[in-house]
């Protein structure tokens, strides 16, 4: 019966968590269905079927970390069958044996039918196999009270349905990851109202039990578990989050970095966006200062090649990029990411704002594809949408600078002998000191706030 295992949907996975099933025990799928959510290091991922058949086990439950290789759902035809005692035995037709599905490979989309996300046909609806009468329940049904020894039956492939749960001498039906997010939580489930059908605890009831505040009875140094009279909530360090603070400990501690920073007027820019912002070109697109920093970028980059490179340590060679990967940082609810837009120096401005318009789109949405966040050269990080004037950003492996936009506030400004309101704002640069000296860093900074201060400059470069 084929497996499917966990592929590398990306370069060099090593795991992923299993988010969510979208089969069950049962269904029937066909090639490039939709089986399977998982969140890798960097972004979630759906994993289309390489085969085609009855989903008979998932091997996997959800909130589970797997490694690449590990089988994690078997598809073909059932062979085992549930025979009830008290019925009498018919011997079983012969049948013709289905053919051996074929396995497609998942990490390399094949000429014609691609089977990446995105690439292959739209999911189908599933059609549930009907059973038996003397078959096992379906996966998503809740085990009666036993009333009388049971005659022995099939063992059941592990699959992310509801189980009991023992908790003392209370059953507790609760599905793996409910289970899971208890546990994680410090939450004994036998102290749950459970809200759910049958008797079973949903992930609300969990939750809630998580915000309420803790009993007066538990003490200090009693050894309890997390969240029981602590005043703490534990989360574990995986997926996103996980991949970001290996980043970030390997850049700091590997890459010698400098800071610089310059504050300008950025009043002609915020002109620039109101105006550009009354153009019917830009009416289906988003118009922001981050646009002009963006492009303010590029156009520097041509005159400072050095900052859109890489230092290969291996090789010891600098490698200078002739295209520009810019990278975005994007606040997502499952962490940083920093997808970038592919040759960004061939777009022009109305180019480069559907760009970015698509690309924060499909960050905050939680659907960034491993491609888009790989291969980047130089990454924007705009902090001034949070109110911050400023930061020390720390570059992402693989590059060698990162650009920091500060939030524009007036402020007083000197204008010739004359002190006026103008819309203020502070750029940091932090790049690879190894390479990058501070003149070739400075004179790119200048640059940069030079089209900010002036956009009319653009037409120099």
């Amino acid at each position: 019966m084929p497996e499917f295992k966990l592929p590398d949907v990306g370069e060099g996975l090593t795991e992923a968590e299993i988010v969510v099933w979208r089969v069950a025990v049962g269904d029937t799928v066909a090639v490039n269905d939709i089986v399977v959510e998982i969140e890798t290091a960097k972004s979630i991922v759906e994993l289309p079927s390489p085969y085609a058949g009855e989903v008979t086990a998932l091997l996997v439950p959800e909130g589970e970390m797997v490694e690449v290789g590990t089988p994690i759902i078997t598809i073909g035809e059932a062979v085992e069958k549930v025979v009830d005692p008290v019925a009498p035995t018919v011997p079983d037709r012969p049948t013709v044996p289905a053919a051996p599905a074929t396995p497609i490979d998942t990490n390399v989309p094949p000429e014609g039918n691609p089977t990446l996300v995105g690439y292959g046909p739209k999911q189908r609806d599933l059609k549930r196999r009907p059973r038996s009468g003397g078959g096992a329940p379906p996966a998503s049904a809740e085990p009666a009270a036993p009333t009388a020894p049971a005659a022995p039956a099939a063992p059941a492939a592990p699959v992310a349905s509801a189980e009991p749960v023992a908790s003392g001498a209370v059953r507790v039906l609760a599905k793996p990851p409910v289970r899971k997010l208890a546990k994680d939580l410090g939450i004994d489930l036998a102290s749950l109202t459970p809200t759910g059908p049958g008797g079973t605890v949903r992930r609300a009831d969990v939750e809630q039990a998580g915000t309420a505040p803790a009993a007066p009875t538990a003490e200090a140094g009693s050894g309890g578990g997390v969240g029981d009279g602590a005043g703490e909530t534990r989360e574990p360090i995986k997926g996103v989050r996980k991949q970001m603070a290996a980043a970030m400990v390997s850049s700091a501690f590997t890459a010698p970095h400098v800071t610089e920073w310059v504050t300008v007027d950025a009043t002609a820019t915020v002109d620039l966006v109101a105006r550009l912002r009354s153009r019917r070109e830009f009416a289906e697109v988003k118009v922001s200062p981050l646009l002009v920093a963006a492009r303010a970028t590029l156009l520097a980059l041509r005159r400072s090649p050095l900052i859109n490179s890489t230092w290969d340590e291996q090789a010891q060679e600098v490698v200078i990029k002739h295209r520009v990967n810019l990278g975005i940082a994007a606040d997502t609810p499952r962490g940083l990411v920093v997808p970038n837009i592919k040759d960004a120096q061939a777009l022009d401005l109305l180019g480069l704002a559907g760009a970015l318009d698509e690309l924060t789109a499909t960050a905050r949405a939680g659907r960034t594809q491993p491609a888009e966040l790989s291969g980047g050269s130089m990454t924007i990080t705009n902090v001034g949408v949070f109110g911050v004037d400023a930061g020390t950003p720390i570059i992402n492996p693989g590059e060698s600078a990162i650009l920091c936009l500060g939030a524009i506030k007036p402020r007083p400004w000197v204008v010739g002998d004359q002190v006026l309101p103008r819309q203020v704002m502070t750029l940091a640069l932090s790049f690879d000191h190894r390479h990058i000296d501070g003149a070739t860093g400075s004179r790119f900074l200048a640059d940069v706030a030079g089209v900010i201060e002036d956009p009319g400059t653009a037409l120099l470069y």
